[in-house]
This record gives structure tokens, C-alpha cells and sequence, in this order.
């Protein structure tokens, strides 16, 4: 009989970063046959990894890491981005950056959960994982640079369940407390513009661009309308090469709400048209005053909220990163920790297009993300790499960049 391995908890988190970054859960397997052919392996080469571990080990080597470990190497990826001066291109106004929050689910079943799980009833009960998600964005720019996520998951001795606008408090500080001199406007669906979630945003510092919509705002609106009645609302129309109209308008200094301690913000609404029709219309509430100038640049940072969902959120889920897989569940912080593994992936990935030109030219070989990916997985699966450089070369020219 075999005596039992122990695996290393680098080689277990580098296995299961390697895992994220190539999207490719079997990668353990293939790179165990290399290993057993050759006697080496593109984990070793690429990940320093130095003893494969199996599946089984691996899940529960992680489940037993603190979460908190593994968000410290969102900072470690951020501060080269930042060094490198490839953050400049994400300013937005006034030398601020955009941070988009949203809520995400990545785990859901009828069967499988723990302690951290949330839960809904209805016919049964389900249990889900969430977590409220921050990502620098920048209207113009595809690229977006992920922060460390917070968990909505329930705590033991809490009667309540967690919420997302209780993580969404939680991660201002956690991102405060990680960049304390970042200069930082938040921009959030309406589920945020409430004065408890400003009063924190204010508490650490941030700027805010948030959906203000009239049915969580009717005093908003109301005053809104009143005073764009008596013509005491700013407006600014301009008329596209399409044909299309867009109409800005806008107050400054009203109150959130009818609360007597309620803060001032400042309001605008975006219509567009085209004829008669009405295209596109939403409205927000900034502390950042509101002027001819800055109208245009502030409609553009409210508009650019969709690119949490539509550059992170749908990049994870259908771009073969399998963001609501189940990749492990485990009893304490499997599913997070894993979770963390991918969100860093995918930060790895946004530096590289960002600032890695051979990876942007072994990119541009492939029409689709998908196509790539699946490329440079096959190409593992039976060369060794000294380096994730000599494999890009090598995808680029197969003739010229053939692996010792």
C-alpha cells in the first residue's frame, strides 16, 4: 500500500490558479500524463509547482485557507498595474477613477451547501453563494481591473440574513482601507442611492454616480419635476451625425429624500431620441456639481455601469471562465477561495491585454476569447514550456518557436 501524500499549500493554490487561467478543470490530469511520460510537466515550468496534487486533496488543502489570504493578491496584481503607470488610462474626472459595484451569484443548488450559504424557500429550499463584486472601469476603455470581492454569505451568531447592501458597505472599507489615497467615484444601480450607503461613501472619502429611479425616489422626482416646471433645471441638447437627439438636464443641491437629515445631492437625467421615439432614458444622483462642462463626461461615467456586467460578469460566465460552475463546495471556504483563484485569472488576463505585447499579438491570431484559450489548452496537453512566453511564441510560430 501507497503511504499517503501530502501536497504543499503553494502546489495546491498554484494548481488551482493554473486550473483558472488556462480554464481548464482537467489540467491536473493532463499535466500528471506529461509528467509520467516526460518527467516534467508545463505546472512545473509555468506554476513552479512541484508535486501535482489530486483533485480530492487539492479541494481540501484550499477549503482551509482563510479567504482573507488570498484577496491580499488582488493588491499584489494591482500595485505593478499601477506602478506601470496602465492605470493613467483609466483616470475618469477630475483624476478619479470609476469603481462599478454589482452583486453576483456563482453557486446555487437544491442539495449542497454550509454554514456561509444563503437560502431561499419557496416550494424547497435552495442555497446560493454571492458576492458583491468591484471593478475599475472606464468609459472607451475594454479592458476593466478587478478589485478583491466581498462575500454575501451569512456569519454564525447572526439571526439576519447577509444582504448585498451590507456587503456593499463592507467592501468601501475593504477598499478604502487597501488603497487609501486612491481617488475613487463609485457608480452602482439604484439599490445603492440610499442615504446609509452614501453616508459610508462619504465616510471613506469616494465620489458617487448612482441610478436614482423614481420608483425608489418619488420625492426625488417630484421636486425634480417641480422645479423643471418653473424652468429652474439646467438643460443641454445636442444633435448627433444619426440624427438622434440627446437631452441633458440636470439640478444641483436637492434633497435625496424627505428626511429632515437628509443629504443634498446633485441630480440628471439622459434622454435619447430618435424622432419621436424615446431610445434610452435613466437618471442619477452625483456630489460632484453639476455643469455644462462635466454633464457629458458624467452621463458617459452612469452609462458605463454596464461594463461590470456586460466586460466582467458575462466575460465570466460565457467566455470560458464558468464563473456559476461548481468547481467545489467544501465546508468552510472552498467555493470563495476558488471563486478568488478565477476573479484573479481573470485580473491576470486584463494586465496581460493591457500591457503585454506578445500576449496582445498571440491574441489577435483568434477571432474569439473561446478560440484562444482552447488553443493554447491542447497545445499543453503535449509540449512542455519552459515559460508562458515561449508557449505564446510558440502559438504565434509553430515553425520557429518549437519548445526545446
Amino acid at each position: 500500500q501507497k503511504a499517503k501524500v501530502e501536497y504543499c499549500l503553494h502546489d495546491c493554490c498554484q494548481s488551482a490558479f493554473a486550473m483558472m487561467v488556462f480554464q481548464d478543470p482537467s489540467i491536473n490530469a493532463f499535466q500528471q500524463r506529461l509528467q509520467d511520460i516526460k518527467h516534467l510537466n508545463n505546472l512545473k515550468t509555468m506554476f513552479n509547482v512541484s508535486a501535482i496534487p489530486r483533485s480530492t486533496q487539492l479541494r481540501t488543502a484550499i477549503d482551509n485557507i482563510p479567504s482573507t489570504e488570498i484577496e491580499l493578491l488582488f493588491e499584489d496584481f494591482f500595485n505593478p498595474v499601477q506602478r506601470g503607470k496602465q492605470l493613467e488610462q483609466f483616470k475618469f474626472i477630475s483624476g478619479k477613477y470609476l469603481v462599478a459595484l454589482d452583486g453576483v451569484q456563482y453557486f446555487s443548488s437544491d442539495k449542497i451547501s454550509c454554514n456561509c450559504c444563503l437560502t431561499k424557500t419557496k416550494d424547497k429550499t435552495s442555497y446560493y453563494h454571492q458576492v458583491v463584486a468591484a471593478t475599475i472601469i472606464c468609459p472607451g476603455m475594454k479592458q476593466v481591473v478587478p478589485l478583491a470581492p466581498e462575500p454575501i454569505q451569512n456569519i454564525d451568531g447572526n439571526t439576519k440574513q447577509d444582504c448585498e447592501i451590507n456587503a456593499g458597505k463592507r467592501i468601501i472599507k475593504k477598499i478604502r482601507s487597501t488603497h487609501p489615497k486612491l481617488k475613487i467615484i463609485i457608480t452602482a444601480d439604484s439599490l445603492y442611492s440610499k442615504q446609509p450607503f452614501i453616508d459610508q461613501l462619504k465616510l471613506n472619502g469616494m465620489s458617487f454616480i448612482l441610478v436614482a429611479k423614481p420608483t425608489d425616489h418619488k420625492l426625488l422626482y417630484q421636486w425634480f419635476a417641480e422645479f423643471s416646471h418653473m424652468g429652474e433645471t439646467q438643460k443641454l441638447e445636442i444633435k448627433d451625425h444619426k440624427g438622434r437627439r440627446h437631452l441633458y438636464e440636470w439640478v444641483n443641491d436637492i434633497p435625496l429624500n424627505g428626511t429632515k437629515n437628509a443629504d443634498n445631492v446633485n441630480y440628471f437625467e439622459y434622454t435619447m431620441f430618435k424622432g419621436d421615439k424615446t431610445t434610452y432614458h435613466s437618471s442619477w444622483v452625483t456630489d460632484i456639481p453639476i455643469t455644462q462642462d462635466n454633464i457629458i463626461e458624467l452621463v458617459k461615467g452612469g452609462r458605463a455601469r454596464w461594463k461590470i456586467e456586460n466586460e466582467a460578469f458575462n466575460t465570466l460566465k460565457n467566455q470560458g471562465y464558468h464563473l456559476e460552475h461548481n468547481f467545489g463546495h467544501g465546508d468552510n471556504h472552498l467555493s470563495y477561495n476558488l471563486l478568488l483563484f478565477n476573479f484573479l485569472a481573470f485580473f491576470m488576463h486584463q494586465i496581460m491585454e493591457l500591457s503585454d505585447l506578445i500576449y496582445q499579438k498571440c491574441r489577435s491570431k483568434f477571432t474569439s476569447r473561446k478560440e484562444y484559450w482552447n488553443q493554447l489548452r491542447c497545445t499543453i496537453r503535449i509540449l512542455i514550456f519552459p515559460s508562458f512566453e515561449s508557449l505564446l511564441k510558440f502559438v504565434i510560430d509553430p515553425e520557429h518557436g518549437i519548445p526545446p
